[in-house]
């Protein structure tokens, strides 16, 4: 059976992997950690010049009408450079979302936008209990004439503050499920009522955001969807942001390996070579076979996603937890094999360990994936 990518994904990737090399070095990733956005524009035209905002959008609406697995070549090669800035809020969170609940109308006139870069997207999902299912949606979008309004808030909500638009996750009923009465709205960031305030994180590559709603008036032309049955597009959204962060996680791992590796080789203690010494040479060869498993799982989490198939139920969640684990560990001894020096803020590796934290958090830890896959197991 043959499980590598195409001839075309391949070239993407070494595409990909020199324009990040040249645009996206580590002085940029640490200067967008101290700028008040994280988001440079000047960045954000060149990405969308390759035509990355593009990828999963149809060539109807501007788009290129790739696939997600050519998505997710790219994600890996963003996770390796630390790419700041709203990409996985446009393209992976609001893009979805409106290509599977859109119509026509909405998605002629947000799509083009987004893939001609001119465009930043959001979605607004979890509230203060910080979770990422349809129970923890509490935020009331109520009727009044032919509008709603919405109040409430919302907690981590990727890159709001730089969003032109933010999808919005709230309940307008109640039903025997948790799933009935989720409704998804299109909202202009800047509209009356609409307030963002920035959450202090560990990765201030991306922001977080608190998103507050009082008496939000959002047109019934902007509900996504059907009202009241949101949470499918919701599913289908997750599951893609979720395969593909864990692509992301897998480039991380993969650049804190390499970076472990090469200094193994080249820091010499008592005459040799640390990467000689068992402890050392034992604990990047683990390393290496956490960040393989993560790649396998994530890849497959990936096909199951392109093909919307029933089968992502179960193996998008188990990516998670298990790349959400590598990830943080793998970042945290590579920190390790570097000694004293890795810990210092001079050197790049702290910036891998955080990315690795936060992505861990991001759409629910690695034990709340864990009991998804037990409840798909029946358990």
């Amino acid at each position: 059976m043959n499980f590598g990518f195409s001839e075309e994904q391949e070239m993407l990737r070494d595409a990909t992997r020199r324009f990040l090399d040249n645009e996206c070095p580590s002085s940029f990733v640490r200067k967008m950690m101290e700028d008040d956005s994280a988001h440079a524009t000047e960045m954000w035209k060149k990405v969308a010049e390759q035509g990355w905002p593009a990828i999963l959008i149809d060539e109807a609406h501007g788009g290129v009408g790739g696939s997600f697995l050519d998505m997710v070549v790219i994600l890996e090669e963003m996770g390796r450079s630390l790419l700041p800035g709203p990409f996985l809020a446009t393209a992976l969170l609001g893009t979805p979302a409106i290509l599977a609940g859109g119509s026509d109308e909405q998605k002629n006139a947000i799509l083009p936008g987004v893939a001609a870069g001119e465009t930043v997207l959001s979605l607004a999902l979890a509230e203060k209990s910080g979770r990422y299912d349809a129970g923890g949606v509490a935020l009331a979008a109520t009727p009044k004439g032919e509008d709603f309004l919405l109040s409430g808030e919302k907690f981590f909500v990727p890159d709001a503050h730089v969003a032109d638009q933010i999808v919005v996750v709230a309940r307008t009923g109640q039903g025997a499920a948790a799933e009935d009465g989720i409704s998804l709205f299109v909202v202009d960031a800047k509209a009356p009522g609409v307030t963002v305030t920035q959450l202090k994180t560990v990765d201030m590559t991306r922001r977080q955001c608190h998103v507050a709603f009082q008496d939000v008036a959002v047109p019934a032309a902007q509900v996504l969807g059907q009202v009241g049955a949101g949470w499918p597009i919701v599913q289908r959204t997750l599951d893609q942001a979720m395969a593909g962060l864990c692509a992301e996680m897998v480039g991380t791992g993969q650049q804190a390996l390499d970076m472990a590796v090469a200094y193994a080789k080249e820091r010499v203690q008592f005459g040799k070579p640390i990467g000689s010494f068992q402890a050392v040479k034992h604990k990047c060869v683990d390393m290496m076979v956490q960040v393989e498993n993560a790649r396998s799982l994530t890849y497959y989490a990936a096909w199951t996603v392109d093909e919307n198939v029933p089968e992502a139920r179960q193996a998008v969640p188990m990516a998670k937890a298990y790349c959400s684990d590598m990830c943080k560990t793998v970042t945290s001894e590579a920190i390790q094999v570097h000694g004293g020096i890795g810990f210092t803020w001079e050197h790049d590796m702290h910036l891998f360990y955080r990315r690795g934290l936060a992505s861990e958090a991001a759409f629910g830890s690695a034990p709340v994936h864990r009991e998804v896959v037990a409840q798909e197991l029946n358990l």
